[in-house]
Order: C-alpha cells, then structure tokens, then sequence
C-alpha cells in the first residue's frame, strides 16, 4: 500500500464529509430557534443527541472495523450521514430534526475508524502527524462549510442541507474510488463488541494509569468545547447581532487556525517540544480563549479570542491522541480509540446541555466561563501528573 496515497484518501474523505458537516454548524441554532421556534435548551438537546448516538456506537463501529475492516464501515456511514441531511432539508418540526441529527451522529460515529485507520499505515514516530491530519480535515472543513452553509442559507435552510448533503454523497464517492482497506492483517479470532456501554472495558481501560489519566484529560477537553457549540451561534445574534454569514466567517477563521496548526505545525512543535508541553500549552491557550469569547466587544475581538481556542484545541487534540494510540496494542486501535471517542461524545452530549441550559437560564457568559474553569482544573492535573510520565521511545508508561 503507498501510504501517502492511503493518508491523502482518508484526508480527502474526512475532509470532504466535514465540509457537509460545517454547513450545519453555524446555521442549525437559528434555523431551530427563528425558524422553528424552538427554545435554547431545546437546541442543546438537538446537539446532544447527535454526540450521544456517537457515544453509544462509537466504539461499536470502531470494533466492526478491526474484524471486517475500514472502508466498508466508512463507506455506509457517508451514505447514513447524507440522508441525515436530506431529511433536515425538509424538516418542519422539532421530531424531523431530532431524527435527523439522530441519524447524522450515526453516520459521524466513523471517526474512530478513520483515527484507526491512521494507526494501521504509520509507525509510532509518524502517529502525531497521522492524527494531526484528521483534525486538518476538520479544521479545514470547518474552514469552508461554515462559509458556504452561510452563504446557501441566504437561498433557504432548505438549500444549506442539501448543500450538506452533496458534499457527504461526494465523500462516498470519493472514497469508494480511492480510499483502500488498510486493516489488510486482521484477527478473525477478535470477537466483534457490540454492546453500547461495556462497563468491563471502561473500567479495564481507565484504570490503566497512563491510559486512563490521558482518555480522562481528552474528555475533559471535549466538555469544555462542547458547552459552547449550541451557544456560539446564539451568542453572536444575540449579544454581537451578527448575521449567519459573520457567524459563518468566524467558523472559518476557527477552523482555519486548527487546520493549520494541525496539518502543518504540530509534527515541528511536536519535535522541538516534546507532548506534555504542548499538552500544558494548549490547554493555556484554550483557557484564554474560552475565557475572553463572551468577552469579544466585537467581530474582531471574537474573532481573535476564538483563534487561542482553535490554536489551543489543534494542538491539544493529536498530542493526546498520539500518545492513546502508542499505548495500546495494534490489532485493537479500533476498539480503544473507539472507546475514547465514545467518551468524547458523551462529553458533547453534557456539553451542549449544560451550555443550552446556563445560557438560557443563567447567562450567555456561563457556558464559556465554565469550558474555561474546567480547563484550568485540566490543566492543574496535567501539571501534577503528565510530568511524572517517563518516555521510552515512543510510548509513555
């Protein structure tokens, strides 16, 4: 297998999906709260519940994938993931959205297979920057589909999904051409895990102590994000009064930053610094940047405040994955980093409704503050514990 073909693949494809993805983003709260009347907390249980289905089918997927392998998982959940967005195309009541953000977190439970994927076709030295590229895909389609989902949202909400939906059918597309099976040496003998919650797992795997400590520091960092993707929207009409199309450019600066830290610094920081710093310096830059959001003044001032966030957040991400995936065993990346995306989307499930609801009820300010104050705390048992870590090679025990 030519293996910069196979990274390109997975780029391309994760990329090309995530643009369908990030045209939602930044118009789902308004096109639920002005068009469908539908309150703040109500909101946060609209994106709840896509993170809860990846919560529950995560690791799931990512077990089918290590039996039966990669792409077929893949190649399914684009094609649940586009009619997901056809069915918000002709949504008109909070059930139809429901169900189709339901459908949605479905589809989006492959990313625990295209982490494993990376796994599969690099070594430990390379795994940093394997990692770094799923999240330059995300930066990059949070980079264009917010953009182009606030530009399609002057023609319709309606048209915005659709748009959504032909990016997903074409990542299929694309990946059904080019994107080939990595997990070409896989054990018949691993029996598939199909139960959603496997309390044995959880508790086999958290009470490792480098493993456990560095899944706990992911989860923590997914909360804190998450409390704020159902408000920043609301949060910029509100109190900013920006337009879809602002708050769309915004999204495209965040996804921007992450992108490139991700897909071009991080192997070089990386390098001349080593994990845990930059595990201490994201989770700095993560602080200020939640901190100061609500903060903002202005499209400038936001704008700056939520570039810390990304920078911090893209170099956060692939560290910790990389140093999860060096401490497990190769023929069960599937499942682990299943296992750890599946707890990262509990994290969006809590996020969300913590965020809807003290956005509602006790300030717009509260969900920032709090992703902030849950940072801070991260970053003291970082600090207490990450330094205790001795590295042998590549691995951290």
């Amino acid at each position: 297998m030519n293996k910069k073909a196979s990274l390109l693949a997975v780029f391309l494809t994760v990329f090309i999906d995530l643009m369908g993805f990030g045209i939602l983003i930044p118009i789902l709260p308004n096109f639920a709260n002005r068009i469908l009347g539908i309150d703040e907390f109500a909101i946060g249980v609209l994106m709840a519940i896509f993170s809860l289905v990846q919560f529950l089918f995560n690791k799931v997927l990512g077990s089918i994938s290590d039996r039966y392998g990669r792409r077929p998982v893949i190649l399914t959940t684009l094609l649940i993931t586009t009619g997901s967005y056809v069915l918000f195309s002709f949504s008109t009541t909070f059930l139809m959205l429901f169900i189709s953000r339901l459908l949605a977190g479905f589809g989006g439970s492959n990313i625990a297979v295209a982490q494993a994927y990376i796994a599969d076709i690099t070594d430990d030295k390379n795994r940093s920057r394997g990692m770094g590229l799923i999240g330059a895909a995300f930066g990059l389609g949070f980079v264009f589909g917010p953009v182009i989902g606030g530009f399609l949202s002057k023609f319709g909400y309606d048209i915005a999904g659709f748009g959504a939906a032909g990016f997903s059918f074409l990542a299929f597309i694309f990946a059904f051409i080019f994107l080939k099976e990595s997990h070409t040496e896989r054990d018949t003998s691993i029996k598939i895990n199909m139960r959603l919650l496997d309390y044995s797992l959880i508790k086999r795997v958290m009470q490792a102590p480098v493993l456990g400590l560095l899944i706990s520091i992911f989860f923590i960092i997914v909360f804190s994000m998450a409390n704020i993707y159902g408000t920043f929207a609301l949060i910029g009409e509100k109190k900013y009064e920006f337009g879809d199309l602002k708050i769309g450019l915004l999204f495209g600066i965040f996804g921007l930053v992450g992108a490139v830290v991700q897909g071009g610094l991080i192997k070089r920081l990386s390098d001349n610094f080593g994990a845990k710093r930059l595990v201490y310096a994201g989770l700095v830059l993560m602080m200020i940047g939640l901190s100061f959001i609500p903060y903002g003044v202005n499209f400038t001032g936001v704008a700056i405040a939520g570039g810390l966030l990304s920078f911090g957040t893209g170099i956060l991400q692939p560290t910790v994955l990389s140093m999860i995936s060096n401490t497990i065993d190769r023929r069960q990346q599937g499942e682990i980093l299943g296992l750890n995306q599946s707890l990262a989307s509990l994290a969006r499930v809590l996020g969300p409704l913590w965020g809807g609801f003290s956005f509602e009820y006790l300030g717009y300010e509260i969900p920032f503050i709090t992703g902030a104050l849950f940072t801070f705390f991260t970053l003291i048992v970082a600090l207490k514990y990450l330094r205790k870590l001795v590295i042998e090679g590549q691995r951290y025990v």
